[in-house]
């Protein structure tokens, strides 16, 4: 069973006023929430607090300033992530994070499934299909999403030194890691149609800025991986 205090779980959010009382409503026992507000305009932070969730403020735009600064607040062994607009359920979070505190893995990545059809755009689903098959062929890893549900002990996690602070933090999450020698391993969760408008991979703007970030640390892993390993 899950103690207080020993699950941390980051909600990076924007403007997400419509969907937070659900989410936050799902969040499992024993979870504390720590909204994220990246600048919100509709009263997104009141309406965490007024649910039980720490609310910390960045005012550096970006997804990876977000979710850094939420990693950063956190205090408890566990950290998970998850999206703030109702795409994911919280209370799939045990089903990542278990394996974690059994010792079994050291970074578990939620595998989107969706539970209806327009759960998720044509162009994103696309964009994280050549993802997770450049990801494989780069580690050898089964690895078939870089969804927003993860989790990972916060320490371990802080000594990665991570450093982007846009769309591809996932990513040099997961390469960092990979390269620091973590197990790391996937588990199914469902994908729900959003509640509000996407600021990422659901419009096809962020898509194409996420893509961008995304080729760029993979190429700057690449690079660093051939001069290692060049006599």
């Amino acid at each position: 069973m899950i103690q207080a205090a020993t699950v941390d779980v980051v909600f990076p959010c924007l403007d997400e006023a419509s969907a937070l009382p659900w989410v936050l409503s799902r969040v499992p026992e024993g979870f504390r929430s720590i909204v994220v507000d990246n600048g919100s305009t509709d009263g997104s932070p009141d309406i965490a607090a007024a649910h039980g969730a720490l609310v910390v403020r960045e005012a550096r735009r970006g997804f990876g300033a977000a979710a850094h600064a939420g990693l950063e607040a956190a205090t408890a062994q566990i950290v998970a992530f998850c999206d703030a607009d109702s795409s994911m359920d919280p209370a799939d979070l045990p089903r990542v994070v278990d394996p974690v505190l059994a010792g079994e893995a050291d970074l578990v990545l939620g595998r989107r499934i969706s539970t209806s059809r327009g759960a998720w755009p044509l162009h994103a689903r696309i964009a994280n299909l050549e993802l997770a098959r450049r990801l494989r062929a780069l580690t050898g890893l089964p690895v078939h999403d870089l969804g927003p549900m993860r989790a990972f002990r916060r320490t371990e996690a802080l000594s990665l030194g991570l450093e982007d602070r846009r769309s591809g933090y996932p990513l040099e999450l997961f390469l960092r890691a990979w390269s620091a020698g973590w197990r790391i391993t996937e588990v199914e969760t469902g994908y729900s149609p959003r509640v509000g408008r996407s600021k990422v991979t659901g419009t096809a703007r962020g898509t194409i800025q996420a893509v961008t970030d995304m080729t760029r640390l993979l190429r700057e892993v690449r690079e660093t991986i051939s001069k290692e390993t060049t006599p």
